[in-house]
C-alpha cells in the first residue's frame, strides 16, 4: 500500500512538471546585428578618434584617410585638362581664321562673276578662287575632326578625375548603421589598406533571440507571431520581454553541439529567429529562452 501511494504521488508530481506554466518553451542565445566597416582606401589613419562603447549615429565620419596623393593626382589632372582646353580653342581661332578667308573670297567670287557676264574676267579665275574656297572648307573639316579626338581625351580626363573625387569620399569612413563601438581594430597614424576592418559597430538596440524548436512545436508558430523572452534576473528570478518572431527555417537540422547530453544533439529542431527591443540589459551572447 505504501509502494503504491509513493508511485502516484510521484506521477503527480511528473505530470506538473509537464504542465508548469512558468516552464519555457525554447532557448537560445541572443545576437546583435553586427557590421564591420573597413577602409575603402590605402593609406594613414589621420583620425580615429572614436572608443569603444560610444554611441555613433548612422552615417557619422568614424575615420578619415590620408588623402593628399588623390589631391595631387587631381592637380595633375587638371593640368592635362587645361591643355586640352588649349589645344580646342586654338582649332576653333583657326577655323575663324579659315571662316573669314572664304567670306572674302566669296566676295571677289561674287566680283568675278559679274566681270564674266562683261568678259573682264576669264573662267580660269573663277574656278581658281572657287577651289581655294573648297580646300578651306575641307580644312575646317578636318580642324573639326581633330577638334572631336581632343575632345575625347577630355572625357577621359573627367573621368580619372571623377574616379579620384569618389576616392576621396572614401578615404571618409562612415558608419553604416547606428549602433555601438564593440570593437577597434586600429588607431590614428597607423597604416590602413582597402578592405582592412577598422572597427566593428553592433546595432544592440534591437536583440535577436535565436532559439531552436522541435517539429511538435513548429506547426503552431508562424512568422509575425509575439511571445515571450526571459532573461535571468539574479538567482531565481526573470526579466520579460514582448518579441516577435521573424524568421523559422523551413529546414531541419540536427541540435547544435552546444547542447551537451547526447539524446538531445541528435534531435532534429528548427531554427527560429526572435526580434526583442533592448533596454539595455540584453547583450550580445548572452543566454534567453522563449515562451509562445
Amino acid at each position: 500500500m505504501k509502494t503504491r501511494s509513493l508511485i502516484i504521488i510521484g506521477a503527480l508530481l511528473t505530470t506538473g512538471c509537464g504542465n508548469n506554466a512558468d516552464e519555457a518553451d525554447a532557448y537560445g542565445n541572443f545576437e546583435a546585428t553586427e557590421v564591420f566597416v573597413s577602409a575603402e582606401t590605402s593609406g594613414r589613419i589621420l583620425k580615429l578618434d572614436i572608443t569603444e562603447g560610444s554611441e555613433i549615429d548612422r552615417g557619422t565620419e568614424i575615420a578619415l584617410i590620408d588623402t593628399t596623393l588623390f589631391h595631387l593626382q587631381k592637380e595633375e589632372i587638371n593640368a592635362g585638362m587645361r591643355s586640352v582646353r588649349t589645344r580646342i580653342n586654338s582649332i576653333n581661332a583657326q577655323n575663324d581664321i579659315l571662316d573669314q578667308q572664304i567670306e572674302n573670297l566669296k566676295i571677289n567670287i561674287a566680283r568675278i562673276e559679274n566681270m564674266l557676264r562683261d568678259d573682264a574676267a576669264t573662267k580660269k579665275q573663277y574656278d581658281d578662287l572657287t577651289g581655294q574656297v573648297a580646300v578651306l572648307q575641307k580644312q575646317i573639316a578636318a580642324n573639326s575632326t581633330q577638334k572631336i579626338s581632343i575632345a575625347a581625351e577630355l572625357s577621359v580626363y573627367e573621368s580619372k578625375k571623377a574616379i579620384l573625387n569618389e576616392q576621396v569620399t572614401r578615404s571618409s569612413v562612415k558608419s553604416p548603421i547606428k549602433g555601438t563601438i564593440i570593437e577597434k581594430y586600429s588607431e590614428a597614424g597607423e597604416l590602413t589598406a582597402a578592405g582592412k576592418p577598422l572597427v566593428k559597430v553592433a546595432d544592440l538596440s534591437m536583440m535577436k533571440l535565436k532559439v531552436y524548436i522541435s517539429g511538435a512545436q513548429l506547426a503552431s508558430l508562424k512568422i509575425g507571431n509575439e511571445c515571450t523572452v526571459r532573461i535571468d534576473e539574479g538567482e531565481k528570478g526573470y526579466s520579460s520581454f514582448p518579441g516577435t518572431i521573424s524568421y523559422i527555417s523551413g529546414k531541419a537540422e540536427f541540435t547544435p553541439k552546444i547542447i551537451q547530453t547526447k539524446e538531445e544533439r541528435v534531435t532534429l529542431v528548427y531554427a527560429v529567429i526572435i526580434d526583442v527591443k533592448n533596454d539595455g540589459n540584453m547583450k550580445s551572447g548572452m543566454p534567453g529562452e522563449a515562451i509562445f
